[in-house]
C-alpha cells in the first residue's frame, strides 16, 4: 500500500461480498472519511456482479487471488465466514495488503496466531470487525471508567440468554435441525458463543484489559446440532478484578445485561440491544441514550481508515482479538478435546457431543 503522505483515501476490495456488506459494513466502506470501496468478490460471480451493481462498485471478481491482486485495492476486508479467514488473510498478506477481518477472528487462537504471522512477515495491518469498540454507546461506558464515575472498578459480569439457537435457523427443543454456518464447526469453529459471545468477551477485555486466569464449562443440553448450547466462565483482569459471564443459546427467555460495578457505582447496559447506558451512583442515577449509526460498522471502520492514512488508531486489531479468541479456546476446550489442532476434522474425539 502506498504511504500515507503519498494518498489521502485507502481504496477497498471486499473478499465475500455477501449479507454482513449489504448494510452493516459495505456502505460503512463507502462512506467512511478518506474510504472508497473500488472492488468485490464473491465465488458466485453473478453475486457479486449483483452486489457491484446495487453499491455502484466499479468491478468485481469471482476469484480472489484477482482481488487481491487488483493494483487498484489498498486494503482488503474479509467479510466470509471464520474457517476461510487464515486463507484470506496470508492471500491479502502475500499481495502487500493490510486487511480488515469479521469476527471472530478465526475458529481459534491457534489460526489467530497464522494470521498475525502472516501480516507481519509482510509488514501489513490486521484489524478486526470488533465493531462495539467504535460505537459511541460502548466508547461512552469507557469514558466513564477511564474518569473514575464508578470508582475503582471491582467486578465485571455479563448474562445473555436467547431463545433456542436465535437468529440460526437451527430450532431447539426437539425441533428438525436446521444447521447454518454459524452453528458449523467446520465452518464456524464452534457454536454461539463464537458469534455472539465473542462480542461480549471483546468488550470485557476493551473494558479491563485481557482476561486471566480463565475457566470454564460448556455443555449441549437442548439444542439439534453438536455444538455447545450453554456456557458459563469465570476470569481476572491483570488488576486482580474479578468476573463471570453466562451464555445461555437455549433458554425460554431473552437476557442480556453487562454490569460493571465499581467503589462508587456501577454502569450496566446491553450488549446486543439499544437501551440506555445506565449508570448508578450515591448521588444520582443518569441514562445515555444513543440511536445506532445506519451503518452499524462504519464507526469502527472510519478508525481503520485513520490508521491506515496516519491520523489515528483503531482500537481492534489482531492483538486484542487474537485475546477474546484464547478465551473462547479456553472455555470450550473440554467440550471439543481440545482446540489446539483442527478439532473440527475429529467430531468422534469430542466428549462434549456426547
Amino acid at each position: 500500500m502506498a504511504s500515507s503522505s503519498a494518498r489521502d483515501t485507502i481504496h477497498w476490495g471486499i473478499l465475500g461480498c455477501g449479507d454482513v456488506c449489504e448494510v452493516k459494513s459495505g456502505p460503512g466502506l463507502q462512506r467512511a472519511r478518506g474510504s472508497k470501496l473500488v472492488a468485490v468478490m464473491r465465488r458466485n460471480g453473478a453475486l457479486a456482479a449483483d452486489f457491484a451493481r446495487r453499491h455502484g462498485v466499479p468491478r468485481w471478481y469471482d476469484d480472489a487471488r484477482a482481488l487481491v491482486n487488483d493494483p487498484e485495492v489498498d486494503a482488503v476486508y474479509i467479510a466470509t465466514p471464520p474457517g476461510s479467514h487464515l486463507e484470506g488473510v496470508q492471500l491479502a498478506a502475500a499481495a502487500g495488503k493490510p486487511v480488515y477481518v469479521e469476527k471472530p477472528m478465526a475458529r481459534s487462537a491457534r489460526e489467530c496466531d497464522a494470521m498475525i504471522a502472516a501480516g507481519a512477515a509482510a509488514g501489513q495491518k490486521l484489524f478486526v470487525a470488533f465493531y462495539r469498540r467504535g460505537l459511541p454507546r460502548f466508547v461512552k461506558v469507557k469514558e466513564l471508567l477511564a474518569k473514575g464515575a464508578i470508582g475503582r472498578l471491582t467486578g465485571m459480569q455479563h448474562r445473555l440468554a436467547s431463545l433456542g439457537h436465535a437468529g440460526t435457523g437451527v430450532v431447539a427443543h426437539g425441533g428438525p435441525p436446521q444447521p447454518q454456518w454459524r452453528t458449523n464447526v467446520v465452518v464456524s469453529g464452534g457454536g454461539l458463543l463464537l458469534d455472539l459471545g465473542s462480542h461480549a468477551l471483546d468488550l470485557l477485555d476493551f473494558y479491563g484489559g485481557p482476561l486471566q486466569a480463565v475457566h470454564g464449562h460448556a455443555a449441549r443440553l437442548a439444542t439439534a446440532d453438536e455444538v455447545e448450547d450453554t456456557v458459563a466462565l469465570s476470569f481476572r483482569t491483570s488488576d486482580g478484578v474479578p468476573g463471570s459471564a453466562t451464555y445461555n443459546f437455549a433458554s425460554h427467555a431473552k437476557e442480556d445485561v453487562m454490569t460493571l460495578s465499581g467503589d462508587a457505582g456501577r454502569i450496566s447496559f446491553s450488549v446486543f440491544g439499544h437501551e440506555p447506558v445506565r449508570l448508578e451512583t450515591a448521588r444520582a442515577v443518569e441514562e445515555f441514550t444513543f440511536d445506532p449509526p445506519p451503518h452499524i460498522a462504519q464507526p469502527l471502520i472510519q478508525t481503520v481508515v485513520d490508521d491506515l492514512l496516519g491520523r489515528g488508531t483503531c482500537p481492534s486489531t489482531g492483538a486484542t482479538a487474537r485475546r477474546t479468541s484464547a478465551v473462547i479456546d479456553a472455555v470450550l476446550a473440554e467440550y471439543y478435546g481440545g482446540r489446539d489442532d483442527e478439532f473440527w476434522q475429529r467430531p468422534e474425539t469430542w466428549p462434549g457431543r456426547r
